[in-house]
């Protein structure tokens, strides 16, 4: 017996109908075959034109496609969600989590995403904005490292270069140095003013360590390095720290450091740090000091003439780094051991760790950043160097020695100091 085979086994294969869903350049080009004559039935031949189809664009003509307006989780919440976006930087994730605790409402990150995208791009916009900062002359000198691998000496080495930039003229100072050390910060500095035949009223920094303690980037509270400190107090000028990871608040020496390695040092070779320097000081006086800025429309070197007279003279100040610059503790005896001498010092800061420097034959005492005492350097050695207001406060007063000439060596033991001290704490 054969098989009966069926005259149709399978439903025939018909391709995906095309979505009937038209834009409305191809509803007016079937309404206008019809005004000329085309059927119904001419017109559901092309591809995705049924004749319902067609039927329904004559009878009613183009209608554009409505979707449900459905009620989203966090639809009302937009305020809210920019806020909490603001106030943890970008992160969709924490704010999701502050919205199940605060709103109770339980969504997935990706629905978080989705609602604050236009808040982040924003929020992105804000932290690339900025306002450009013009300074009077004599206000500002900008001050930042730059590194660039080069040759020196016959060796590749890393350069690290200090570059100062006068915030009205756009002049600028750079010297290299090996490393990006304290010393290295101050030294750029004070050749700087040399350079410039001035001090400005303030200078602007980064948050290097070397020169900022802490800097909270919330209360804008700093704290600068004590000796970056007294190195500003000696110069006369105000330190300011540009906001943390905003480099661009120094935006004029950040592109003045760039055109540094670009321009200056990109495809040489020296001989030596000497070498480099030289090449460097030639460099800034025949190039960047005569090109035209691409925003004062002049010559760094012809505005100058109007911020020198603005910058405060440097009246044949010492140099700070060449001071001599030691660590010592105030003992008991209210004494300061430098050089085989004693110099006083207030007598609350026994026990204290304090900061000596010996210039121009001065000796003066630190303490957290400020001058606390300050002595003529002793001649010879074994000298007492007293002040007599260091002991003020102290009882008996006739148990101390307060005068050197009266008593160049001290006439009762330590133990005597000690047990004032102890009295009048």
């Amino acid at each position: 017996m054969s098989d009966q085979i069926h005259p149709r086994p399978f439903a025939r294969l018909r391709p995906p109908r095309r979505s009937e869903v038209h834009t409305p350049e191809e509803v007016e080009e079937m309404l206008s075959l019809h005004e000329k004559g085309h059927s119904i039935r001419s017109l559901a031949k092309r591809p995705g034109w049924s004749r319902n189809t067609v039927r329904k664009y004559i009878r009613d003509g183009y209608q554009p496609f409505k979707t449900r307006n459905r009620k989203r989780a966090l639809d009302g919440l937009e305020e809210w969600l920019n806020k909490q976006l603001v106030l943890h930087e970008g992160n969709a994730d924490v704010v999701r989590q502050e919205l199940e605790a605060e709103k109770g409402i339980v969504v997935s990150l990706r629905t978080v995403e989705r609602a604050v995208a236009p808040f982040r791009r924003e929020l992105a916009a804000k932290k690339k904005a900025t306002v450009r900062f013009e300074t009077k002359p004599g206000q500002q000198l900008q001050i930042d490292f730059g590194a660039k691998t080069t040759v020196v000496d016959g060796k590749r080495v890393l350069v690290h270069l200090f570059v100062a930039t006068l915030g009205f003229c756009r002049r600028h100072f750079v010297m290299a140095f090996p490393s990006q050390r304290q010393s290295s910060w101050m030294k750029g500095l004070e050749a700087a003013f040399v350079h410039f035949g001035g001090v400005p009223r303030e200078v602007l920094v980064d948050n290097a360590k070397a020169l900022v303690k802490h800097h909270n980037r919330d209360t804008r509270e700093v704290i600068f390095n004590e000796k970056f400190h007294a190195f500003a107090k000696h110069w006369g000028f105000r330190p300011i720290a540009c906001a943390p990871y905003r480099a661009r608040t120094k935006g004029k020496d950040e592109r003045m450091v760039g055109y540094v390695k670009r321009n200056a040092i990109a495809g040489r070779s020296f001989e030596s740090f000497a070498a480099l320097d030289a090449h460097l000081a030639k460099w800034t006086r025949e190039i960047a000091d005569v090109r035209v800025h691409g925003t004062t429309k002049r010559r760094p070197i012809d505005l100058f003439a109007t911020e020198a007279d603005a910058l405060a003279p440097l009246r044949g100040r010492p140099s700070f780094v060449a001071m001599r610059e030691v660590y010592r503790k105030v003992h008991s005896d209210l004494f300061v051991h430098v050089d085989t001498n004693y110099y006083t010092a207030p007598w609350k800061l026994i026990g204290s760790e304090v900061v000596v420097r010996i210039v121009d034959k001065e000796v003066h005492i630190f303490h957290g950043g400020e001058c606390v005492a300050t002595h003529r350097e002793a001649q010879g050695s074994h000298q007492r160097v007293v002040e007599r207001s260091h002991f003020d406060g102290l009882s008996p007063r006739s148990e101390v020695v307060l005068d050197q000439e009266q008593a160049p060596e001290l006439s009762r033991s330590l133990d005597v100091y000690q047990r004032i001290v102890d009295e009048a704490s």
